[in-house]
């Protein structure tokens, strides 16, 4: 079984892109404190690196921003490339296939409502849900 579930903030904004055949692919990476904290008294915080597909891609781009508190649940991928130095290189990614949009961040610093786009699973005709409280 791989299955993961992650709730972190965004340590910048969404990147949108498309693949050749026009489906859009998103990317953006969360910090997640962990649970303890260490000998000097201090939470250290992991870093993932998040890939999302489709109508749920676009809506990450369009409503998440750089400190926005997401959660996200999907599947572990390790993949390889060669740079163009001809090193390998290792990667580790969620292939998201849920990211529930928590607390978004405003630019006055503060957090608004919570919200949640539809999963990958649909066809994207589903809309948006969003609550009354949301700051936008």
């Amino acid at each position: 079984m791989n299955r993961c579930i992650l709730i972190g903030n965004l340590t910048k904004d969404p990147e949108l892109r498309s693949t050749p055949n026009g489906v859009s692919v998103c990317s953006f990476s969360i910090g997640v404190s962990r649970r303890f904290s260490n000998q000097n008294g201090e939470r250290e915080t992991d870093f993932f690196n998040i890939i999302v597909w489709r109508k749920q891609a676009e809506n990450a781009a369009k409503y998440l921003r750089k400190g926005s508190q997401v959660a996200v649940s999907g599947q572990i991928q390790n993949r390889s490339y060669d740079d163009k130095d001809g090193n390998k290189r290792y990667i580790t990614e969620i292939i998201a296939e849920e990211v529930q949009f928590l607390r978004s961040s405003n630019a006055d610093g503060s957090g608004g409502g919570s919200y949640s786009a539809p999963d990958s699973s649909n066809d994207g005709s589903q809309m948006l849900e969003i609550n009354e409280d949301m700051p936008f």
